[in-house]
């Protein structure tokens, strides 16, 4: 047998015991589906789609420059980048994942965004949001402090993106502004002219398409759950199944479900899974950047990194200041 024929089998496999099992465990496969379709709905649809129009509108109108403007004199000396990749930043850290992801590839299709500023921007610019992180993660575990929780979520990722700039990338050009002149330029000769409302009508689609997208991928990810439910359930493995092992797999499968599940009981383990985000976060985010030739591996490595250097960061914490981690 092909290696392709091989890989076709073992897909088809998994996809029909992925069925079996849901008509086995009918109970706990409505409780999977419907756990990943409240935490859509009820958190990501009103933290992310307004986020989502507003930005989507910004790029189509060519605000981005303008709106990156006020961050520009801080951030460009800094990291030596150009304004719509200050955008990126900005939007990719305030407004969480993904659009760090959706922003940085609108940009870079409309090359506003050189090759090699899109693939260093989405090293560290696609994160949990502070909204979700403050108002969500650090009351699930009961963390009273939360600066040095922010400092370790999202300083060490603009530290690694500095790091990045002047190692990796320190030779990295922006993209030519002559060029994408002549382009839209180009472009406007050859179209109606477009007011505001099409640029509305642009974003809102675009931004409902990949809200919906990302409910889709919460579902199907905590689905995915009644793999081990299923194992511990026939080995007759109750006592693993009431242990946090099943919650600690869930986050790996799906992170915000995986963090209700685990609320305070294993903090160390959801500050550490904040920064990979999860399988369902990368499926996400190769969702949108497939239509680039952005690499999804590379993503993984640098969210790899983030997580080291997060482990690192906490256990410093807890070595030298043990009793304010507990708080």
């Amino acid at each position: 047998m092909h290696w392709n024929g091989f890989k076709k089998l073992c897909w088809s496999v998994f996809f029909v015991t992925l069925i079996a099992l849901m008509l086995l465990f009918s109970k706990q496969s409505v409780y999977f589906a419907l756990t990943g379709l409240n935490l859509w709905f009820l958190k990501m649809v009103p933290a992310l789609l307004p986020f989502m129009i507003l930005s989507g509108i910004m790029v189509r109108m060519n605000l981005t420059e303008t709106v990156a403007g006020i961050a520009y004199p801080v951030l460009h000396p800094i990291f030596r980048i150009s304004r719509n990749a200050v955008y990126c930043i900005v939007m990719g850290f305030l407004c969480g994942f993904p659009m760090g992801a959706k922003v940085i590839t609108e940009l870079y299709e409309r090359q506003r965004l050189s090759d090699e500023e899109a693939e260093f921007l989405l090293s560290f610019c696609n994160n949990i949001g502070p909204i979700y992180f403050i108002g969500f993660v650090l009351p699930i575990l009961s963390r009273k402090l939360i600066l040095p929780y922010v400092a370790g979520m999202y300083g060490l990722p603009l530290l690694y993106g500095l790091f990045l700039r002047y190692t990796r990338f320190r030779h990295m050009k922006p993209a030519d502004p002559r060029f994408e002149g002549r382009l839209e330029k180009g472009d406007a000769a050859g179209k109606k002219a477009e007011t505001i409302l099409v640029h509305v009508d642009d974003a809102v689609n675009s931004a409902v398409d990949s809200i919906t997208s990302l409910g889709g991928y919460m579902i199907l990810f905590d689905l995915l759950n009644l793999f081990p439910y299923a194992v511990f359930t026939f080995l007759q493995k109750t006592e693993i199944l009431n242990s946090a092992l099943p919650a600690v797999i869930n986050g790996l499968l799906e992170v915000t479900s995986g963090i209700s599940r685990l609320g305070a009981g294993s903090p160390i383990f959801v500050l550490l899974l904040l920064p990979f985000g999860g399988l369902s976060c990368i499926a996400q985010t190769y969702s949108i950047i497939k239509r680039t030739n952005l690499s999804i591996s590379k993503y993984v490595l640098h969210k790899l990194c983030l997580v080291a250097l997060t482990f690192l960061y906490y256990t410093i914490w807890m070595r030298f200041l043990p009793g304010s981690y507990l708080r």
